[in-house]
């Protein structure tokens, strides 16, 4: 986070921006009464449901739901964290944005500007070497023989880290603050008779690193921003792996980024759909074809965050996987993770190339338009789906009904609900015979369990609207709800990160939590002790997988912005409340379990 924004100036700033000239930059925007309308920025749709209502200053989609005041907008349609979305609105506004920072938020912060400065200064450093370092025939030879252009190669920055120990340590590592930071970013490795002595003593001369990457084409891994945060590099040689991406850092979490998205998103072709493939070479090779709407994951499978990304970005998402067993099961494990995220509008298809073949190889032999009638013609998830599920069942018999219903119910329990969930649904009940009313029975659901201490209630439909008195597009008012303390110290950890730091009391009971909330919020103060560099966004990122991520966005939006004061001290209260309720249940099981016994004990002597 670049600092913290005071409150006072986010009221100013809405104040003197209009969210329909804002929207109308980058949606074309009709009037309709007091209102403007236009088809919707966030789904694929061909009658307009998406309103902008000037008088409250407040967006909302009929159809997909979406909806906020022009700060969110902006984050959504520009793909923007939330001081990068104030900093633009207030540029455009001509104001500039006051910071107020923590020491702690101040030095991570000069920490993290340190660490992207050595990449993209090691960025530079690997395109040079390309063009001229003495081996690097081999490295364009290599790019040559996959049919990769220089304006490719100049598109995504790609270069070459020649062989040697020392070469970037020894260009960007001219003081012991670059050689630290270069440590940091995963460029270099220290060598491990160093490791026992610290850092605190070490002099410019002190050669107690190596370069991680050596002898390979290099691959620039950017964010949203075109900064460079990581690297992927491509061995020429014998050595292993044959792949190797850059490690994990404060800048860099491999499960949330995606290879190619920043050059897909700059790139003049207007995409409806996004495909996903496994490589860089992938991606590349398609760009080559002039395909720009490929991303690819970062040795990963494909994760929450992932979806999220991608589902902002167009409303269909084609996986493409290699047609062989290993690629089917790849497949699979991506529709599992896909399912609790089909929302009304969303598409996703699977393409399955031949057996030994990638999109890299593919595209190149069968041209770019034989490769999209491909594409097009991708199977549907619920295809896929049915046919997956069905594979080796007698479905015309009642023993293999049984078991494919058995099989679906717990994937189609996860599905949102609407229409899609509906349709899904209808399908099997039409494959088992049985009627979509009866079937609809053996689905449901009993509410989950709630406790005193963390009850939570919001109506399924429309997204909260942050004014004063909050209504639904009927005119109806919300029905109101009380926040659980968990949730509370969720949102207090979110917009403060480092008080997960300040917490004195043994967290060992969280774990016995039986409670979503409870278990979200110990997930979360474990990533910030074990990476005291982790921010709000990748915090953010991660309850983004979770059922209460909708929950939290309401509440982050609906609440202000700077932190109380007293804040850590409210935080540690609230820890010490859950954590006394969690003991005084666990007591009372354990008393339950006692006199259990000592009944089952007296019928026995009996």
């Amino acid at each position: 986070m670049a600092g913290l924004i005071p409150q006072a100036f986010i009221d100013d700033l809405l104040n003197r921006t209009d969210i329909v000239e804002v929207i109308d930059k980058r949606v074309t925007l009709k009037k309709a009464g007091k209102n403007h309308t236009a088809c919707c920025p966030f789904h694929q749709e061909k009658t307009p449901s998406f309103s902008v209502q000037p008088d409250r200053q407040f967006y909302y989609c009929f159809g997909c739901g979406a909806g906020g005041n022009v700060i969110g907008f902006v984050m959504n349609f520009d793909q923007l964290d939330f001081p990068l979305a104030v900093e633009t609105l207030a540029r455009e506004a001509g104001l500039e944005v006051p910071k107020e920072e923590s020491k702690a938020a101040s030095k991570r912060r000069s920490e993290n500007v340190i660490v992207i400065e050595v990449l993209e200064q090691a960025s530079k450093f690997y395109q040079y070497q390309l063009r001229q370092h003495e081996n690097k025939q081999v490295a364009v030879d290599y790019l040559k023989s996959r049919g990769v252009s220089g304006e490719i190669a100049k598109e995504f920055c790609l270069g070459y880290a020649p062989p040697g120990w020392d070469n970037l340590l020894s260009t960007v590592g001219t003081d012991v603050k670059k050689q630290q930071a270069l440590l940091k970013a995963g460029l270099v490795i220290e060598k491990e008779q160093h490791k026992s002595r610290g850092s605190d003593n070490l002099t410019k001369f002190d050669a107690q690193y190596y370069d991680r990457f050596r002898h390979r084409i290099m691959f620039p891994i950017r964010d949203n921003r075109g900064r460079t945060i990581a690297f992927g590099g491509r061995v020429l040689g014998e050595d292993k792996p044959k792949y190797l991406n850059s490690p994990e850092t404060a800048v860099f979490q491999k499960g949330s980024e995606l290879y190619g998205l920043f050059e897909a998103k700059k790139s003049s072709t207007k995409f409806n759909r996004l495909l996903l493939v496994e490589g860089y070479m992938d991606v590349i090779a398609l760009n080559q074809m002039d395909i720009t709407n490929a991303v690819a994951t970062l040795g990963t499978a494909t994760s929450v965050r992932h979806l999220t990304r991608m589902f902002r970005q167009s409303g269909e998402i084609v996986f493409c996987f290699d047609g062989d067993d290993a690629g089917r099961a790849a497949a699979w494990r991506a529709l599992e993770t896909t399912m609790p995220h089909m929302e009304d509008g969303r598409q996703v298809k699977f393409l399955f190339l031949p057996e030994g073949s990638d999109p890299d190889t593919y595209v190149r032999s069968v041209g770019k338009e034989q490769f999209e009638k491909e594409v097009d013609k991708s199977t549907p998830l619920e295809t896929f789906f049915f046919a997956k599920l069905s594979q080796n069942l007698d479905t015309t018999s009642i023993e293999g009904k049984a078991r494919l219903s058995n099989l679906a119910k717990p994937l189609l329990r996860q599905l949102p609900r609407g229409v899609y969930a509906q349709l899904m649904l209808d399908r099997l009940s039409e494959t088992l015979g049985v009627s979509s009313e009866s079937f609809d029975q053996l689905l449901e659901r009993s509410p989950p369990a709630q406790t005193n201490a963390d009850v939570f209630s919001l109506p399924d439909a429309p997204p909260l609207n942050f004014g004063p008195n909050p209504k639904n597009h009927s005119g109806k008012k919300l029905a109101s709800y009380r926040k659980p303390s968990s949730l509370k110290a969720i949102e207090l950890l979110l917009r403060n990160p480092e008080i997960a730091l300040s917490i004195a009391q043994d967290l060992k009971p969280l774990h016995s939590a039986e409670d979503e909330s409870r278990k979200l919020l110990l997930s979360l103060i474990e990533m910030v002790r074990k990476n005291p560099n982790t921010d709000t966004y990748t915090l953010l990122g991660y309850c983004y997988g979770t059922n209460l991520r909708t929950q939290l966005t309401q509440l982050l939006k609906s609440e202000r912005i700077t932190p109380q004061e007293g804040i850590e001290e409210e935080f540690n209260h609230i820890i010490a409340n859950i954590l006394s309720d969690i003991a005084k249940k666990l007591d009372l099981l354990e008393l339950r379990g006692e006199l259990n016994s000592r009944v089952s004990a007296t019928k026995d002597s009996n």
